[in-house]
């Protein structure tokens, strides 16, 4: 395992790290951006790790010339320090560590996620549910991480720069998401952004013909319900945020479309995992939270709930 770090004196994080995963693809060159933005709000090191399996010698990325007789490791020396080149000439004086390791990099991510503010993965899809899925170690890492987890989707982020709308995206269940809700009044506060609640219910489902009066007046009581669920959810956070302006919003139906639809409009997403009962070590990634992560057109923040 090796561990250098480059730029502006020495690494400190004093509000955690942000770790980020590479291996020369356009994908991880995606996910490096996007990791530098979040170290760069954080004012936080940057921790780039390239781990198991290492990249083909010849086709190390970054454009950089092939050289087959290059040995594997010097082919992942050569990644790393080509990806702390180009997050020096974006982000002058922010601080980058390297660090190169034989350890699968699922395990290396999870390891150092633990003590991370935010852990970065790249995908290989685009949005939408045309999109391909999330690679394997980017399952694996959402599966065992004790900390948020982004999964970069969407157009490029230098494309997106120019089209942002300045609003977060918190799909919340119930109150058991305080976490992840505090998390994304956290994240519009840094980014100077709106934050839109997006909570969904379902209700029963009437076959045939037109809904009877009592059954819409049932309805709408639920939907008042289900608001009053909403912002309750998120009442101690947003007394501890007064400066970020909150939507609470609802709405009958399935969960993960409505997401993948609203996340067309925001600039990430936020959403809660649970951990699965009996499995300490392991999260329940529900159908929501599945899809999101595959599907979104955006990129996601995956938030562990205790």
């Amino acid at each position: 395992m090796s561990d250098t770090a480059y730029g502006a004196g020495t690494p400190h994080a004093p509000h955690g790290e942000v770790v980020v995963g590479v291996d020369g693809s356009d994908p991880a060159v995606r996910a490096l951006d996007q990791a530098a933005e979040e170290a760069r709000r954080r004012d936080s090191v940057l921790r780039i790790v390239l781990a198991l399996p290492w990249p083909d010698p010849g086709s190390v990325g970054f454009g950089l010339d092939t050289d087959r007789d290059r040995p594997p490791g010097e082919a992942a020396r050569v990644i790393l320090e080509s990806a702390a080149r180009r997050v020096a000439d974006r982000h002058p004086g922010l601080t980058v560590a390297l660090e190169q390791t034989a350890e699968p990099a699922a395990a290396a991510l999870v390891r150092l996620g633990r003590t991370a503010a935010l852990t970065v993965v790249g995908t290989r899809g685009r949005g939408g549910f045309a999109g391909l899925l999330l690679g394997s170690v980017g399952l694996r890492v959402a599966a065992h991480t004790a900390g948020p987890l982004m999964v970069v989707r969407g157009e490029d982020a230098a494309a997106r720069r120019g089209l942002l709308h300045d609003k977060v995206l918190l799909g919340l269940e119930d109150e058991s998401d305080a976490e992840a809700a505090l998390f994304a009044f956290e994240e519009a506060e840094r980014r100077g952004a709106r934050l839109r609640v997006l909570h969904t219910w379902t209700h029963p489902h009437v076959p045939l013909g037109e809904w009877p009066a009592s059954h819409r007046h049932d309805v709408a009581v639920q939907a008042r319900q289900h608001k009053e669920l909403a912002r309750f959810a998120v009442s101690k956070p947003a007394e501890r945020f007064p400066g970020v302006a909150v939507r609470v919003d609802t709405a009958a139906g399935h969960a993960a479309a409505a997401l993948v639809e609203a996340s067309r409009a925001a600039d990430v997403v936020v959403v809660g995992a649970h951990r699965r009962e009996g499995r300490p070590l392991g999260m329940r990634l529900g159908p929501v939270t599945h899809a999101v992560l595959h599907h979104a057109h955006c990129p996601v923040v995956m938030v562990p709930i205790v």
